[in-house]
């Protein structure tokens, strides 16, 4: 800090004593400025009598006070001096005085100086102070401190095969005797990989908080500058740092940053970032051996990097950090909500079920908004209803309580969302519906919830066209009920028609083009990384056979969307009403429904159900 101040007080002193000199240099105006109209009029009164012609168009002279006058004289000064000699008043000449040569160049020095001394303190407060001017090529890596805020692994809910690998990462670096004694090496890298949200950076957190060694975390980005050659000083820095504190661990937040694959620039350039990365993969595995240094990284795209990278002896082991399950969301839950005040109705159970594709950071996104919620309303504790809110907010968006629809929009609302809650119900393979309301939300006038009853790896061909038909029971609903169609219906088409695409092309679910996947997918360099397309690999006929399967598949379940529905008018027409009446039913208000009109229909469910709750 003192350098600091002494840096600041140094460039304001020079610009200072810089003022000063201009000031003292520049001519003092103390004489009297006459009007023109003045002057003339004094002229003639007989009050002055010697005047001084400086340079062409300057009168300076003095007033019978002893009080010393100028005046500059507008236009010439011919008619000027024919009414002083009119007045008998002495007329003295002089040129006007030069500067100093000096004086011209201190003008032209003065600026520069300033603009250099500027420049220096402007670098040397973005390089941090003190003599580091010129030090671009310093790794920006951070030290982490374990005191001020300590994450363990007991932070991080559920992903115990993650942690079983990082555990081992740790006691490498505590215990490295038990290992070398069977001849087995430390891992150089490992790489943390998963979708936005996982908690890749809390792992790594975790990982700095039980090894107890040195952990220097650094961004992608950080390496990347303007300049030819800073990103490959920086990593040679940053390895340097590694080697002195070694045992250590360096983490790399955002690796695609800086590890996109090479050779992918415009006409094969060699660009900063290569050089870069060239640096990154010396320093992991060269000559050299970096000892005791383990280097961790996340990222979200491993399609894009270079695969020198991920070969053993570099990244030796990738962790797949991915969504969490039913029972990884409740036990993240849980942390997020230890120093919340909650109501006794909340579940985290029920909550984990109805959030299924939600990441860490959704779970804990969830929290916040529910706590948002409760204190808006004034309450000292968070209820389900909060929850409940909450989810429907992360999931469509902010409620529009102040949009006013008409009656005919209220209608195509109810009888669109009633289309699809039934046919969640109804349906066998379907979602069940979990919640259906015509309260508008985001850009939605209303939805409805399909929650499977427990998570899936994977989904069957009947699932699938069950989901397609779920979808298409809006518009079906709105055609069969009020004998029109409206634009509702646009995301709905538009999803299913990439189902059924998908399950044509992709999964070679089609019984007339059999178990074909047709379409390549293939690796397109562009610049800075690579990118997915698909090449057609097939004929125009085939396309054609495409396009008629597709058709086929659709309408194959739209008429089941139409029978199932119309079957059932009643049960529609009962769940209209009550939408319109209480805007939003939850499963039990739907159960109610159905069971009215399909008495033991949910038998076989609750028994399932029951079984489900007590394998926990």
């Amino acid at each position: 800090m003192k350098k600091f101040s002494k840096s600041i007080g140094f460039y304001l002193i020079i610009i200072a004593i810089g003022v000063l000199i201009a000031n003292y240099f520049m001519p003092h105006q103390t004489a009297e400025e006459l009007t023109y109209s003045q002057f003339i009029d004094m002229v003639e009164a007989g009050d002055i009598k010697e005047v001084t012609i400086v340079g062409e168009n300057l009168i300076r002279g003095e007033l019978p006070d002893d009080q010393s006058f100028q005046i500059d004289i507008p236009g010439t000064i011919e008619k000027v001096e024919g009414i002083l000699r009119d007045n008998d008043v002495d007329i003295i000449t002089r040129p006007e005085p030069e500067p100093p040569w000096w004086t011209g160049l201190f003008a032209y020095l003065l600026p520069t100086v300033i603009l250099i001394g500027a420049w220096i303190f402007i670098m040397n407060k973005m390089q941090g102070g003190g003599n580091k001017m010129m030090s671009f090529g310093k790794s920006k890596a951070r030290l982490h401190d374990n005191e001020k805020k300590k994450v363990t692994f007991d932070d991080v809910a559920n992903y115990e095969e993650v942690k079983e690998e990082l555990v081992e990462v740790v006691e490498f670096l505590k215990s490295p005797d038990k290992f070398n004694k069977l001849g087995a090496k430390i891992p150089k890298g490992v790489l943390l990989v998963g979708p936005p949200g996982t908690g890749k950076t809390l792992m790594a957190r975790a990982v700095a908080g039980e090894a107890g060694v040195p952990f220097f975390i650094i961004s992608g980005s950080d390496f990347v500058e303007m300049f030819v050659g800073v990103g490959a000083s920086r990593v040679r820095d940053l390895f340097e740092q590694g080697k002195e504190n070694a045992p250590c661990i360096i983490f790399i937040d955002e690796l695609d940053a800086v590890g996109r694959q090479r050779g992918a620039g415009v006409g094969g350039g060699h660009d900063e970032r290569e050089q870069t990365l060239n640096q990154l993969l010396v320093e992991m595995d060269g000559f050299e051996a970096n000892e005791g240094i383990i280097l961790m990284a996340a990222t979200n795209r491993p399609d894009v990097l270079d695969p020198a990278l991920l070969r053993p002896g570099r990244f030796d082991r990738q962790v797949i950090v991915d969504k969490p399950d039913y029972k990884g969301r409740k036990g993240i839950l849980e942390i997020h909500l230890k120093g919340k005040p909650t109501e006794d109705d909340v579940d985290t159970g029920v909550l984990a079920r109805r959030t299924p594709g939600f990441t860490g950071a959704d779970m804990e996104n969830l929290a916040n908004e529910a706590a948002i919620l409760a204190a808006r309303r004034g309450k000292e504790s968070i209820g389900m209803l909060e929850f409940d809110d909450a989810i429907d907010r992360v999931i469509a968006g902010p409620q529009k309580k102040s949009r006013v629809i008409s009656d005919k929009e209220q209608d195509i609302v109810s009888y669109h969302e009633t289309g699809h809650a039934l046919l969640g119900e109804l349906l066998e393979d379907a979602d069940p519906t979990h919640k259906v309301t015509i309260i508008p939300r985001g850009r939605a006038g209303g939805f409805t919830i399909n929650l499977p009853q427990e998570d899936k790896s994977f989904i069957t061909k009947s699932e699938l066209l069950d989901k397609v038909t779920m979808l298409l029971g809006g518009r079906v609903a709105e055609e069969v009920f009020l004998d029109d169609i409206s634009t509702g219906a646009q995301n709905d088409l538009e999803r299913s028609t990439k189902i059924i695409r998908n399950m044509i092309t992709d999964y070679g679910m089609s019984e007339n083009l059999g178990p074909l996947t047709l379409g390549q997918k293939q690796n397109e360099q562009v610049f800075l990384g690579r990118d997915i397309s698909r090449s057609r690999n097939y004929s125009e006929d085939v396309a054609a056979l495409i396009d008629k399967e597709a058709r086929a598949m659709v309408d194959a379940c739209y008429e089941q969307a139409r029978t199932v529905l119309t079957e059932n008018r009643d049960m529609v027409e009962d769940m209209v009403a009550a939408l319109k009446e209480h805007e939003t039913l939850n499963k039990d208000d739907i159960k109610e429904i159905i069971g009215k009109y399909k008495p033991g229909f949910y038998d076989d469910e609750e028994a399932k159900t029951d079984s489900l709750e007590g394998d926990e």
